[in-house]
């Protein structure tokens, strides 16, 4: 059977309050560590600044690091251990891609993870998974769940607004997700290990609810509201670890995503793809949309970046693409021409 993964200890500290004595092997981007370096203090061993989010970026990192520091992967090496290889610690500082990342490379040199969220851009923070580029396509890979999780809410809600409570759309996918799961096991689609379970969905409608309570008040920044968008996003990925797949919150929508960045280019925010792909989705499944909208208005989420072409482009190509990539059952399997004039009318 496959493990059941916990959530990181998290730990809810002013970034000026961090002690750290291990050796920190710090993983970050420029942005996020210029904006906190002067109230994060760590005690640096190492800086690694993360770009993409492939195999071979990250193989390259953990090569730079591993020569550097003279730190093999467990088991790999015969000689004895050094202090900096019993003693380190990863801290990945910043958004998803750095989260990844640092889940990544902590896997691989059997180093324990702190991750600091610069802003609550993403679940990425408190999954097992790591997200990577292949082929035009988002696949997870299994590395670990960061062993702590340290969020200054402060510090989040300074963040530049359209980042801040970004991760809503991990929660708001709930929306689009869910029905598609539902949609998928009335058609028979749902693979061993997937069947539908009510249940599981009525929890999962729950956690959607109290992510569109506090939208506003996440978006405006307040400690409460962002505090809420954490434990919603916790809750959601708890409720997928303990039920081994993601399908209560993964869907069409994200399918949608991953193919129009191909068009868009990387480097865009999750949330600037995955917003416009609930509301797109939402609507080929016949769902209203307007808490959606207006939730992911409230979180300042982008809905304007892609283009017309893009959508529709993306919308024309999006069955051959999920069948290409073996992407589990939803509407993005299905829509026609009709149901793709009729979004595109109303965006």
């Amino acid at each position: 059977m496959s493990p059941i993964y916990p959530l990181p200890h998290i730990e809810l500290i002013s970034l000026a309050q961090v002690e750290e004595t291990r050796p920190v092997l710090l993983v970050t981007s420029p942005p996020a560590w210029e904006a906190v370096k002067e109230r994060l203090r760590l005690p640096a061993a190492a800086l690694l600044e993360v770009q993409e989010a492939t195999l071979s970026h990250w193989e390259a990192l953990r090569a730079r690091l591993g020569a550097w520091a003279g730190l093999h992967e467990a088991g790999q090496s015969p000689h004895p251990p050094s202090r900096l290889e019993k003693e380190a610690v990863v801290y990945a500082v910043g958004g998803g891609l750095t989260a990844d990342a640092g889940k990544y490379l902590a896997s691989k040199l059997n180093l324990p993870l702190v991750c600091i969220p610069t802003a609550l851009t993403v679940d990425a923070f408190l999954t097992w998974a790591s997200g990577i580029r292949r082929d035009g396509c988002v696949y997870y890979i299994e590395t670990k769940p960061p062993e702590c999780l340290l969020v200054d809410l402060e510090e989040i809600g300074s963040a530049p607004a359209h980042l801040r409570a970004a991760g809503i759309t991990d929660v708001l996918s709930i929306a689009t997700g869910a029905w598609d799961w539902q949609f998928a096991e009335e058609k028979g689609m749902n693979p061993p290990g997937m069947a539908f379970t009510p249940w599981v969905y009525d929890a999962a409608q729950a956690i959607l609810q109290g992510a569109l309570d506090c939208a506003a008040a996440a978006g405006r920044g307040d400690p409460g509201g962002l505090k809420q968008l954490l434990d919603c996003l916790a809750m959601e990925v708890q409720l997928c670890n303990l039920i081994g797949h993601s399908r209560p919150e993964e869907g069409s929508e994200h399918y949608f995503a991953y193919a129009v960045e191909n068009l868009s280019g990387h480097g865009w925010p999750h949330g600037d793809l995955v917003g416009p792909g609930i509301l797109i989705a939402a609507r080929l499944q016949g769902q209203a949309t307007e808490r959606l909208e207006q939730a992911l208005r409230d979180c300042h989420i982008p809905l304007d970046r892609l283009t017309e072409a893009m959508i529709a482009q993306t919308l024309r190509e999006l069955p051959s693409y999920c069948r290409k990539h073996n992407l589990a059952f939803g509407i993005a399997h299905t829509p026609g021409q009709g149901e793709t004039d009729e979004v595109l009318s109303r965006n």
